[in-house]
């Protein structure tokens, strides 16, 4: 049986936790309080699922998520990593994670930051760009015909197969955006970054400027065609002037 790791339980994490135990997979989760505080989430998820520390969670995992803020991406560990396939779902956001000069300076993406700090494991981006509500409330079976789709990135071709594997049983399909470096065009500010996924499309817009969609809002499915247009309509921002 797979097994899913996660490093940070958060809003996301829970919520692919869930996903995981939902597709029979084996989930491990971690957070950077330890695992006695995750007690009420593994009961609640049930036998396939336990706690650990961040070490043995990304040891364990045959995929690992590191769902983060990107503030704290030095304290992953770094060698239970090696040769993992590592799905990021982090974002900048420079009130809550301080001023990055490289990331103002679009000089390189969140994931490329993740990867230099990791390099013995094989970074992809993916569950970014998604609301937490949204994405569980979102997954279909494979072959549904109000199925969505989510974008990747990695730098890595088998990971990447690997991530979109993942994504698969979790109940999404997969748009491959190619590097790592191309995983601007759906971080924040850009037009496949959580508004198209939100039925209400104030609580979208919201949530693409740096607010919140509802989490009683119960999604609107976006395909992978309609995926691959906004991803196509991405302008890279200049710099740290350009996101206002």
């Amino acid at each position: 049986m797979s097994t899913l790791g996660l490093i940070g339980s958060g809003h996301i994490g829970s919520t692919l936790a869930r996903l995981g135990v939902t597709a029979g997979l084996d989930v491990v989760l971690s957070n950077s309080r330890g695992p006695g505080t995750l007690a009420e989430l593994v009961a609640e998820l049930g036998p396939r699922a336990r706690a650990a520390d961040t070490a043995e969670a990304a040891a364990a995992g045959d995929w690992v998520v590191v769902t983060v803020p990107l503030g704290n991406y030095r304290r992953i560990p770094v060698e239970p990593l090696a040769g993992k396939v590592v799905l990021d779902t982090g974002n900048y956001y420079p009130e809550r994670d301080g001023r990055i000069a490289e990331l103002d300076a679009e000089e390189t993406t969140t994931s490329e930051l993740l990867q230099r700090h990791l390099p013995g494991a094989k970074v992809v981006k993916a569950f970014n760009s998604i609301y937490y509500a949204n994405l569980a409330a979102l997954a279909r079976p494979s072959g549904a015909a109000d199925r969505s789709a989510l974008p990747i990135a990695g730098d890595d071709p088998g990971a990447r197969a690997a991530a979109v594997r993942l994504l698969d049983l979790l109940g999404y399909d997969a748009v491959d955006t190619g590097p790592l470096a191309d995983s601007w065009r759906f971080q924040r500010y850009t037009p496949a970054y959580v508004a198209p996924y939100a039925r209400d499309p104030r609580g979208g817009a919201a949530a693409t400027a740096g607010g919140s969609v509802s989490p009683d809002d119960p999604g609107a499915p976006l395909g992978a065609d309609s995926l691959r247009a906004l991803l196509a309509q991405a302008r890279r921002p200049t710099g740290a002037a350009d996101r206002g």
